[in-house]
């Protein structure tokens, strides 16, 4: 298991290894490496496990830690940075790396970029020490102000679709070697527009019947959207309270039927059941306190 420090503190941020015995449920120190960017927030590795790959977010870089063997990382490869702006001189004076997302094959890398309202692409070869390369279309703008926080592939692998931290909706892409054209930009309100957004994290049920979206701000929820698999398109099913305050992210249970919510202000992580008929979301009663809450991950053994 893998897991970035959030520091603000310059050298501070890292990437730490864990080993996971699964009898005793416990987790056990390899190694770290700094991350060689300001606050990192978000990591992936590949399919094959041998490179990690992490966002700085203030300081706007990613970093490629080659992965060794026994699970340790190993001292960075490669490291790129940014600078772009957009029209928020308030969140978007520069910009800032949130998420790193792999496509399908594997073959290409997806960066969200908040502060510059841009999806930046690289080219994905891990058979060389240096494996981001650039990409012929190397990103792909989003609305001004949006704010693109992270992005989910289709299982389907034809679509994508990003949540906007700023701009309050998501918007859904058609996807195809590379390039991402823009399908459709839905809220997660009903009710359209309003002074603040928070969105924040964004998952696909293994079915690829159904898209989650959180957003903390006030309203502090769930929004549910079925999706259509022949045009991937978004429709707004309902939205559900994360019992708790800014669900910051969660994650979708393996066989798709629960999902289990980090609460970060409250300090609670909150289970709910799906309906598998209609795609609606059921709160358990399940709340289990964890102070700072920021991340949750479900695994099958």
């Amino acid at each position: 298991m893998y897991a970035c420090t959030e520091s603000q503190t310059v050298g501070a941020g890292s990437v730490t290894a864990f080993s996971f015995d699964t009898a005793s449920a416990q987790l056990s120190y390899i190694n770290s490496q700094r991350s060689e960017g300001e606050n990192p927030v978000y990591l992936s590795v590949d399919k094959t496990g041998k490179w990690l790959v992490n966002a700085n977010y203030t300081e706007a870089s990613v970093s490629a830690f080659p992965i060794a063997a026994d699970g340790s990382i190993l001292p960075l490869t490669q490291r790129i940075s940014f600078r772009d702006s957009s029209i928020n001189q308030k969140r978007q004076d520069r910009a800032h790396i949130h998420a790193v997302v792999f496509s399908p094959n594997d073959d290409y890398i997806f960066f969200p970029d908040l502060g510059a309202d841009k999806i930046r692409c690289y080219a994905f070869d891990g058979s060389t020490t240096q494996p981001l390369k650039p990409a012929y279309y190397r990103y792909t703008k989003t609305y001004l102000g949006s704010g693109p926080r992270h992005m989910v592939f289709h299982p389907n692998g034809k679509f994508c679709y990003c949540i906007e931290e700023m701009g309050g909706a998501i918007e859904a892409f058609k996807y195809f070697d590379r390039t991402l054209d823009s399908l459709q930009r839905i809220f997660y309100h009903k009710k359209g527009r309003r002074k603040q957004y928070s969105g924040a994290d964004i998952h696909i049920t293994p079915d690829g019947k159904m898209l989650i979206a959180s957003n903390r701000a006030k309203e502090n929820a769930l929004s549910l959207f079925s999706i259509d698999p022949k045009t991937g398109y978004l429709t707004l099913i309902g939205k559900v309270s994360t019992h708790g305050d800014h669900p910051r992210m969660f994650a979708i249970s393996p066989d798709g039927k629960f999902v289990i919510v980090a609460n970060l202000l409250s300090g609670n992580l909150v289970v709910f059941k799906r309906n598998l008929k209609d795609n609606t979301l059921e709160y358990t009663g399940v709340s289990i306190d964890i102070p700072g809450a920021s991340c949750v991950q479900i695994r099958r053994y």
